[in-house]
């Protein structure tokens, strides 16, 4: 169900990001084009077609299409910002700039004419200038966005294996996480938990409101956490922390932590009503010999019995 609502909302239309504050950036970008075609239009001559060059057109052609669908999908993608400025501005520089060669392989400008020459020297350099800088301002929000992401994810990253509800590591990026463990022969350990009557809440408050509990309950744990340890979301209410250069003991201690703020986290539902909360716990060390997913069933198991 949790996927299928995740599907659901990744159907829904997002908004496009601003460019300068603007909203109807490609309106704005039309025009330009509109007149650098009239231009062309007005003042050159069309070519016959056997002067046509049809490798060209295909190649300044499809480039400008491709940096037209950049454009579209960055500001799909980010929200408004320096960052999407730069980038955005750096690609219509390079559509324009696109543009303005494809025109020429249809008509013939006067060699009067000098501007065409002009905006096909700076246009794409310009565009590239802009994205450098785009790219430069994006590695800094980077590093921020990673300073945050910090007990989410190790390592290495990859969207396909994040869990859309805590935006947490799913199971399959914790098994990644441990093999990758056992591959650099390093010790390390596991605990799991879960809360207690999890399903009860969902039956009686529904599913948003079990959501809501379950990215409250993430928040806590990732404050209650070492910046080395990782927390993932293995699935359902269940909650597991790599926990790297930890023995059995250390994990039980930490086990015993969270539990402690379980209980002392003050949930409300949006009806208002107060959630007594208690945590579940198991804990294992990590095997380097066995499977990655065989020691997480087993940990899951060992959760079970603890109920």
């Amino acid at each position: 169900m949790t996927s299928l609502r995740s599907f659901l909302r990744v159907l829904q239309p997002s908004p496009l990001a601003p460019v300068l504050g603007l909203s109807h950036i490609a309106q704005w970008l039309a025009l330009p084009m509109v007149a650098l075609l009239w231009a062309f239009a007005t003042l050159g001559e069309a070519k016959p077609m056997a002067q046509w060059r049809w490798i060209d057109i295909v190649g300044e052609g499809g480039m400008g299409v491709m940096a037209g669908i950049w454009l579209f999908q960055l500001r799909l993608s980010r929200p408004g910002g320096r960052v999407t400025d730069l980038f955005c501005l750096g690609l219509a520089a390079i559509l324009l700039g696109q543009w303005v060669d494809l025109l020429d392989e249809f008509w013939h400008l006067p060699k009067a004419v000098v501007w065409d020459n002009g905006l096909e020297s700076t246009l794409v350099p310009l565009g590239a200038l802009l994205l450098t800088l785009g790219l430069h301002h994006w590695r800094l929000e980077q590093r921020a966005l990673t300073e945050q992401l910090l007990k989410r994810e190790r390592l290495f990253r990859e969207h396909r294996s994040m869990d859309g509800v805590t935006q947490l590591g799913a199971a399959r990026y914790l098994q990644a996480q441990i093999a990758l463990e056992q591959r650099m022969r390093r010790p390390g350990a596991m605990l799991m938990l879960s809360l207690k009557d999890f399903d009860r809440v969902a039956r009686e408050l529904g599913l948003a409101e079990a959501d809501r509990l379950l990215q409250a309950l993430s928040h806590l744990l990732l404050l209650n956490l070492h910046p080395e340890d990782l927390l993932c979301r293995y699935a359902a209410d269940r909650f597991c922390v790599l926990l790297p250069g930890s023995d059995a003991e250390a994990a039980r201690l930490q086990a015993e932590q969270l539990s402690l703020a379980v209980r002392s986290l003050a949930h409300h539902s949006r009806s208002g009503q107060r959630l007594q909360l208690q945590a579940l716990t198991a804990c294992a060390e990590i095997d380097l010999a066995q499977a990655p997913e065989t020691q997480l069933l087993t940990l899951a198991q060992l959760l079970l019995r603890a109920a």
